[in-house]
């Protein structure tokens, strides 16, 4: 194995994946347990758990399912504790799993649906990183890696709550490294641009809107999940170790198209 291989290696490592029965968590587990960790693929429905599992696992992949609805503390709970009992330790945390219910102006949404949104987008991954520490901290080498949006660095239109709750996420990736460092463990933030997933679905699905989008874009087109699955890799690996406190964008370059 050479030095450059054997940095990305995540060979007796166990990562959890939020949302992950689809789209880019799904992806990121995947690509995860590709470069050998054993992953643990997690999403509220149990029976979609299982067929995410069953299909890497038919590809020599390392991974169970357990369900979990991130903003129910004992399910979180269950999560962390079901995961060591399988793996025996925990060195990686994608906290990926978000909500968006609502689309318009941010004056007519309900005071009901903000704290939906913000319990499942800024609290869980909180709550669940606070869950998990004591485990990272053991091997002084952990990786959380939250994944966030390009909405969290500038406003759009529909999204703002949303868009508030990424960019809260930003923050809370940047205080956790800032906190956490002295324990080995690095947190950083990954922002996609526009990926087709069922999460974007009304986006990509409008032909229209899509031909609007993809002309603000310098690559042209919209992103596929496989294609945060190389930042998240190096993230989570002995490759990006001195990466910490980051904020990473995979847009495109949307970004820059200004």
């Amino acid at each position: 194995m050479t030095y450059i291989s054997a940095q990305f290696n995540l060979e007796h490592k166990v990562a959890i994946i939020t949302g992950s029965s689809k789209g880019i968590g799904k992806a990121i587990a995947k690509g995860l347990a590709q470069n050998g960790a054993q992953v643990v693929i997690s999403s509220r429905n149990q029976e979609a758990c299982d067929a995410v599992v069953k299909e890497f696992t038919d590809e020599g992949l390392k991974a169970i399912g357990i369900a979990c609805h991130i903003g129910d503390e004992q399910q979180r709970q269950n999560l962390i504790a079901q995961t060591v009992e399988a793996f025996g330790r925990i060195d990686i945390l994608v906290n990926n799993a978000a909500i968006n219910p609502t689309y318009g102006p941010i004056e007519n949404v309900d005071p009901s649906i903000f704290d939906k949104i913000m319990d499942i987008n800024v609290k869980a991954p909180w709550a669940l990183s606070n869950l998990v520490l004591p485990h990272l901290q053991k091997h002084k080498n952990g990786s959380i890696i939250n994944i966030a949006s390009v909405e969290a660095l500038t406003p759009g239109f529909g999204l703002g709550i949303y868009s508030t709750s990424k960019a809260a996420i930003l923050m809370l990736t940047k205080n956790q490294a800032k906190e956490w460092g002295q324990h080995g463990i690095k947190v950083n933030a990954i922002c996609p641009g526009l990926i087709k997933t069922k999460f974007s679905a009304a986006l990509w699905q409008n032909e229209k809107m899509l031909n609007k989008l993809e002309k603000t874009i310098p690559s042209g087109r919209m992103g596929m999940p496989e294609e945060m699955v190389g930042l998240a890799c190096l993230l989570a690996s002995d490759a990006g170790n001195y990466m910490t406190g980051g904020v990473y964008t995979a847009d495109g370059g949307y970004m820059i198209a200004g």
